[in-house]
């Protein structure tokens, strides 16, 4: 998703992309989806949406995340171009729309789709996303993951080991990284929003602290020449992460501040703890005063 505006207008936008085929079916016409290579057999692919991780080769085509329905036939052709075909496993990074919109369409084509235990429990029995009064309605039978895991799995395919794990309370409760190991490449889904403040689910049970622990893990995973795919945002590598951590740190830092201080989302509003990170990190779609205010129970 091309997160670049800012302000109340933009946020609404962006949760009504997040959470309804509606709003994403009004905003698809024009959506070309890039495809850039990371290695042999892996590529990234951006349209309107999360990011998508691909890898290709004999032993079929794997895929991280599918964006938005009405995107689909797009996104297989572009895998096409790659040299994949219809992916044998999607994984789903979260639960979000942005990043399970497309899992009734592949389930439908037979497309085994795996997630973590709670991803499963949000698409089956839908959700709220608090932050913008949204409610999912549970999702077609076709796009329910049908394998889930609690902590980690481990994928075997096309020379690559595709090491998968669980976080807890991040984004939200149910995020999942992917790290292609030989390849040297790790797909961060929304617990890394490159350059700019991420959103936080904080109804689905994400937190700060929670986004912070998962970036921990990833940098311990990271060198130099490791690629990272971000949710959002451009392709990134170990040093804007390292950056981002840094950003959460300190926002982390004062608004806990704040809060065990008493003050309430309105008063840290008030407060502007970040104004000077405003420049920065708050040109994305949630600028400083609406990202305090959504992250503010999760500090």
């Amino acid at each position: 998703m091309n997160f670049t505006k800012t302000g109340k207008a933009g946020a609404v936008a962006i949760a009504l992309l997040l959470t309804t085929a509606l709003g994403a079916n009004a905003a698809m016409d024009d959506v070309k989806i890039k495809a850039t290579k990371l290695s042999d057999g892996i590529h990234m692919l951006a349209g309107k949406g999360g990011n998508i991780g691909v890898l290709t080769g004999p032993d079929g085509t794997f895929m991280v995340d599918d964006q938005f329905a009405p995107l689909t036939d797009r996104i297989l052709a572009a895998i096409k171009g790659v040299g994949g075909d219809t992916p044998r496993f999607v994984i789903n990074t979260h639960y979000h729309h942005d990043h399970t919109g497309g899992n009734e369409n592949l389930g439908n084509k037979g497309v085994t789709i795996v997630s973590h235990d709670n991803v499963r429990k949000k698409l089956v029995n839908g959700a709220t996303i608090k932050a913008f009064n949204k409610v999912i309605p549970p999702a077609a039978k076709a796009a329910v993951p049908v394998i889930t895991f609690a902590e980690e799995m481990t994928f075997h395919l096309n020379g690559e080991t595709l090491h998968v794990f669980h976080s807890p309370n991040g984004h939200t409760d149910g995020d999942a990284i992917i790290h292609f190991k030989n390849a040297n490449v790790i797909h961060a889904g929304d617990i890394f929003f490159n350059g700019f403040y991420p959103f936080i689910d904080v109804g689905a049970g994400g937190t700060v602290n929670g986004v912070i622990a998962a970036v921990d893990k990833m940098l311990a995973l990271a060198d130099d020449n490791t690629k990272i795919i971000p949710g959002h945002g451009p392709l990134a590598d170990k040093a804007q992460l390292v950056a981002y951590r840094q950003m959460l740190m300190t926002a982390q830092t004062r608004l806990s501040g704040l809060k065990s201080s008493g003050k309430s989302a309105a008063d840290a509003v008030a407060a502007q703890p970040l104004a000077d990170m405003e420049v920065k990190w708050g040109k994305g779609f949630l600028p400083t005063d609406k990202w305090i205010t959504i992250v503010y129970d999760g500090v």
